[in-house]
């Protein structure tokens, strides 16, 4: 009969919900605590009103006696100077003996007969005494009674505080007497507490260990399961639990999620299966590509014979010398240099100082051309053979400066290139006095040299020279840039910040162009 019972009642508490469960525990938890603070306090009430009206006897006793005392020096006092002072306090000591004398205990059942006895003459003697200390103060102290009466007075006076004391005894006595007896229960109190408190935690670890059979364990299992299918393990049996509640929903719910995640999982690694294989072809196909535009450019480059172009330049430089046109020669000496460092140039980076070569050779002929209006000066602080900077760099920015800067000034102007080094970066510096920038135009040529970085070349807001060198800055190096600064009507400078070191060089996929 126990045993069909107890299985009805799991069954009906595996159907329960969660949140039933939850304030099922909480309430018999709640009642456990409560029987557990209820049986306290009853202890402690028991031990503390035992001690309670021992001492408050015992108080009011010692009370009186003092108050007794009190009264008598004041009545003395105020016998020898009845001032107003003396008055006072005698007034005061007599209502307070009075306050003392109603709060002793006079209950017969509770105090005992021994101390029933005495508060009783107590309290008549106070009376009679009361009485009697009156009439002394209304007297005459020359009367021939008066001196009789005021030793009645002080004999009554003795007469109580002797009293007084013996009460204080006895109830001292009593006192102990009444602990001693409370004594053994007040030891056993504490093993009370003590079993009363180990049934209350038995009861919460058998509620504890019922909700944890019905919540905790399904979670662990659940956990132990999702650990192993993160790991991509997916050999595990479906998990099987009792409860008919949520739980049982979620752990049926979870099976099924499994099943239907292992398939997902096969069915995603035969798709990247099959997406690498395509992209292996397609990144063979871009490399294909890759290498079609490659020879399309040097087809490109070949279909201007380099070699009869500079016997060309050097026949003419011939016939220059002999006819003694020294600057046409130059002029022809320092554009066969041109020609032949960017058609024979294939390396990404190169020593400044062959740079500095193709600007020199490159402000020649401008000079030749615009005359004494453009003016040209370097300043260098630091050895040009030692520094490596990416190629065809400098020489756009300088035709830049004069193209945009200074061809346009009627008075021409000054180009300006310096190169220094810092703890961090090599510096070089082209600067112009020509016509600047407007501040609008120059925010749109700072914003189209981001895009022409973010997207890989295509934005041309910024111009093709000028654009190709600051996303090849960006790209070659992870920590170079290219600073702007222009005013209108004053000129601008641009600077490049190539890191030092080749540590920061990344490796170049494609050399853009230096078209301006």
């Amino acid at each position: 009969m126990t045993t069909c019972m107890i299985k009805r009642l799991r069954n009906q508490w595996l159907k329960i919900s969660l949140k039933k469960k939850l304030g099922i525990y909480a309430v018999m938890l709640s009642l456990v605590v409560g029987l557990s603070v209820i049986c306290t306090i009853v202890a402690m009430n028991f031990v503390v009103n035992s001690f309670n009206t021992i001492l408050e006897d015992n108080s009011r006793c010692h009370d009186f006696q003092e108050a007794m005392e009190l009264e008598a020096n004041a009545f003395a006092g105020y016998m020898r100077d009845k001032s107003e002072e003396r008055r006072q306090e005698y007034v005061l000591a007599c209502v307070r003996t009075e306050r003392c004398l109603r709060s002793l205990p006079f209950n017969y059942e509770e105090i005992g007969s021994e101390r029933y006895a005495r508060t009783w003459n107590i309290k008549n003697g106070y009376e009679n005494y009361s009485l009697m200390r009156e009439n002394v103060l209304e007297m005459d102290s020359w009367g021939e009674d008066y001196i009789t009466t005021l030793y009645d007075v002080y004999e009554m006076q003795d007469y109580l505080q002797s009293y007084a004391r013996r009460l204080v005894q006895v109830t001292l006595k009593e006192g102990n007497g009444s602990y001693l007896k409370k004594l053994p229960n007040i030891y056993n109190i504490r093993y009370v507490i003590l079993i009363f408190s180990a049934m209350m935690l038995a009861v919460i670890i058998v509620l504890t260990r019922v909700l944890s059979n019905t919540l905790v364990r399904p979670l662990v299992l659940l956990a132990d399961s999702s650990r192993k299918i993160a790991r991509y393990d997916f050999n595990v049996s479906d998990l099987t639990v009792d409860n008919k509640d949520e739980m049982g929903d979620l752990v049926k719910s979870f099976n099924k999620m499994k099943h239907a995640t292992e398939g997902y999982i096969n069915t995603l690694k035969k798709n990247s299966e099959i997406a690498e294989l395509l992209y292996k072809e397609e990144m063979e196909k871009v490399e294909m590509e890759k290498q079609l535009e490659e020879a399309r450019l040097e087809l490109l480059k070949n279909q201007i014979n380099p070699h009869f172009l500079f016997n060309t330049l050097n026949t003419i430089s011939g016939m220059a010398k002999l006819e003694e046109a020294q600057t046409t020669d130059q002029m022809i000496t320092s554009l066969g240099s041109l020609f032949r460092y960017n058609l024979k140039m294939s390396e990404q980076i190169v020593m400044l100082e062959r740079e500095l070569k193709v600007v020199e050779d490159y402000m020649f002929i401008q000079q030749m051309r615009f005359g004494g209006r453009i003016l040209y000066e370097s300043k260098l602080e630091l050895d040009p053979g030692r520094v490596m900077v990416p190629a065809f760099t400098l020489q756009p920015l300088v035709e830049n400066a004069i193209i945009h800067g200074l061809a346009k000034k009627e008075q021409g102007g000054k180009v300006f290139l310096r190169a220094w080094q810092t703890e961090e970066y090599v510096v070089i510096s082209v600067a112009d006095t020509g016509l600047g920038m407007e501040q609008k135009r120059y925010e749109e040529v700072c914003r189209a040299l981001k895009e022409n970085r973010d997207r890989g070349g295509k934005s041309s807001g910024a111009g093709i020279g000028l654009g190709n060198i600051y996303r090849r800055i960006h790209t070659m190096y992870k920590k170079g840039h290219i600073k702007i600064y222009s005013v209108q009507g004053r000129g601008t400078v641009i600077q490049m910040w190539i890191p030092k070191g080749t540590g920061e060089k990344e490796e170049e996929t494609h050399v853009s162009g230096t078209d301006s």
